[in-house]
């Protein structure tokens, strides 16, 4: 059984016991966090759409750690001008445990 499920304006593919990255969450580490923003449940051959989430499903997951991502370099340069100008950003995630689905 898996579904889609809407997390801070991302969709993700989950099924339970799974471990993902995510924008950061604002929860402590081993805390509960429960979604409930699903946009469709499938299971093998049975699916159900939400119009446009399904009533009454969530997604339970655990905050196992709060994690910098790499380093992304923006380089941005103007020729024959001498412009030149390096910036640097690293994005805040979230790892989480999807514990259960409620359906």
């Amino acid at each position: 059984m898996y579904v889609i499920v809407d997390i801070q304006g991302q969709q993700f593919k989950v099924q339970k016991d799974q471990k993902l990255f995510v924008h950061r969450i604002n929860a402590n580490e081993g805390d509960s966090v429960e979604f409930s923003n699903v946009l469709l449940i499938g299971n093998g051959e049975d699916f159900t759409i939400g119009t446009p989430t399904v009533e009454g499903a969530k997604v339970v997951v655990e905050v196992l750690s709060h994690v910098k991502g790499d380093k992304v370099l923006v380089f941005k340069k103007k020729r024959r001008k001498g412009y030149q100008k390096m910036n640097g950003h690293r994005q805040q995630f979230s790892q989480i445990l999807v514990k259960d689905i409620i359906s």
